[in-house]
């Protein structure tokens, strides 16, 4: 059974959705799941260059922001899977479309859901820019990706009808929030639910969708 997992790499909730979604699929919901990333756009309209970070969060939340109160709980949530953000360490509020072309340009190489994690990774723990060229292409080596070709595909345009044709498609279904989870193309699972409740719904999307053998 496949699952579309849309997100975007700036989204604090994806990132706790796609680790506790790993560990949903470390079970017996796990065996025979294809896991497939779409893209969605938080913020699409920032120029492509980004923004400082703290002139986005004061646009955002106002002159008196301060992110260690904004991002309080998630930081709590994600400590209950094991991961550790730093949202002191991000400079920059990207344009993420780069990296939903990278994302979209590993599919089909076994490393997708391996790449993700490291762009999650390299935004949220390490304060990378997304956005540029340079780190995706680094991200890309790093899970064992051409990190030069993966460089080069970004330096010219394809890919991008391809990332607003499924942007496109998850408007059309109704995804207004990320993460979300489409299982079979079928059912839907939003948010960044517990591992046991999404291995739960996963386990009984196989038992209605998957044709018997």
């Amino acid at each position: 059974m496949q699952i579309e997992l849309f997100s975007d790499v700036v989204c604090p909730w994806c990132y706790i959705g796609k680790r506790r979604l790993d560990m949903a699929l470390a079970g017996a919901a796990g065996q025979d799941v294809e896991v497939v990333w779409r893209p969605f756009q938080l913020y699409p309209q920032l120029p492509a260059q980004g923004v400082d970070r703290d002139v986005f969060a004061k646009a955002r939340f106002g002159d008196s922001a301060n992110a260690g109160d904004i991002y309080r709980r998630v930081v709590a949530e994600a400590e209950t899977v094991g991961l550790s953000l730093d949202f002191g360490s991000q400079k920059k509020m990207p344009n993420t479309l780069l990296a939903h072309r990278l994302i979209g340009w590993a599919e089909g190489s076994g490393l997708q859901h391996e790449l993700a994690d490291a762009l999650f990774r390299s935004y949220f723990q390490l304060g990378l820019d997304v956005g540029d060229i340079t780190v995706l292409a680094a991200a890309a080596a790093a899970v064992g990706l051409d990190g030069e070709a993966a460089a080069a595909f970004l330096a010219g345009g394809d890919g991008v009808a391809e990332v607003q044709a499924q942007l496109d498609r998850g408007h059309e279904l109704g995804i207004t929030g990320v993460p979300h989870f489409l299982l079979a193309g079928k059912f839907a699972i939003p948010g960044a639910q517990t591992p046991e409740v999404m291995g739960q719904l996963i386990s009984r999307a196989k038992e209605r969708f998957t044709p018997a053998s």
